[in-house]
């Protein structure tokens, strides 16, 4: 069950809080070949089945920005926002793939707010630290921070 805050206030609020995590989510091969249909990155070591088999992973891995891409819904998982007029993704800063993630394996995103900042017209920046864990690995995934527009 998500945490829901109204307005910008309760924004503001959140200012160091930890969220916690999502639900895990599994790495397919019909996920990643989605991925590669819609982004046209379909390079081998992601849908080469055969090839990536003898490849240096063993199968196929997922592609580093679908596995980021999956941070505001998985966000959205942790923290429902209401009472503002729109949220507008500003950016993601400092991205890193520090472990690859293979098919089969699963992912799941800890998230906290790092920062509450006020913005032009009546607005906050939300900044998140994103951390996308690998199941039984050591090393995460994914790490980012992600920065969102809220306003009235």
């Amino acid at each position: 069950m998500p945490l829901t805050v109204h307005g910008i206030p309760e924004i503001l609020a959140l200012n160091g809080r930890d969220l916690g995590h999502s639900d895990w989510k599994e790495i397919t091969q019909e996920l990643i070949d989605a991925y590669a249909a819609v982004s046209g990155d379909r390079q081998w070591i992601h849908t080469d089945v055969e090839r990536a088999a003898a490849g240096p992973y063993g199968r196929t891995i997922a592609h580093g920005y679908m596995v980021l891409s999956w941070g505001i819904p998985m966000f959205g998982e942790l923290l429902q926002v209401r009472g503002v007029g729109r949220a507008l993704n500003y950016g993601v800063n400092r991205v890193r793939y520090p472990a690859p993630v293979p098919v089969g394996s699963r992912v799941r995103l800890h998230a906290s707010v790092t920062g509450v900042t006020g913005v032009a017209h009546g607005g906050v920046r939300m900044d998140r630290s994103f951390t996308f864990e690998l199941e039984g690995s050591p090393k995460p995934a994914c790490v980012a921070e992600s920065l969102t527009h809220f306003y009235p």
